[in-house]
């Protein structure tokens, strides 16, 4: 078996599972662990980052034996769209409220795919900022403000 690791999709999708696990897990280890009865604020990102990382192991080997190659080239285009919509959101959040930075998140982030249908974003957009509203606001009462006013 030839494995040629320059090129292997799964390869290197197992190695980058496996670094944010490590790094999940690193930044976790200031916090207090605690127990599986008494959790403790580290105990969640800790078993998360070890969740991931064996992901990323299973997704490795994989790779190593299956030896799959990569196609296609990088998408730029939707690479750019989603982080630009995720900055719109997190810049939008403070100044115009959580409706607003939802609405223009969902409709930059439609750029990003093949086709664009308005009326298709426009239900989305609708549809998941009240799921957002009911959830996060009335459900877990969070302090967010809905509009700017």
């Amino acid at each position: 078996m030839n494995f040629d690791w320059r090129n292997n999709m799964d390869f290197w999708s197992g190695i980058l599972l496996l670094f944010f696990g490590i790094g999940g897990f690193y930044m976790a280890l200031d916090y207090e662990f605690g127990s599986a009865l008494r959790m403790g604020p580290g105990y969640f990102p800790r078993v998360l980052a070890c969740i991931i990382v064996a992901f990323g192991l299973f997704v490795m080997i994989r790779g190593i034996r299956t030896g799959e190659k990569v196609k296609g080239t990088w998408g730029w285009k939707p690479l750019a769209f989603l982080t630009v919509s995720l900055a719109l959101f997190g810049w939008l959040m403070d100044r115009a409220g959580l409706i607003p930075a939802l609405v223009v998140m969902y409709f930059v982030a439609a750029f990003a795919g093949h086709e664009f249908k308005i009326r298709e974003v426009a239900i989305l957009a609708a549809c998941m900022s009240a799921f957002a509203v009911a959830v996060f606001v009335y459900g877990l009462g969070l302090p967010f403000r809905l509009f700017w006013w």
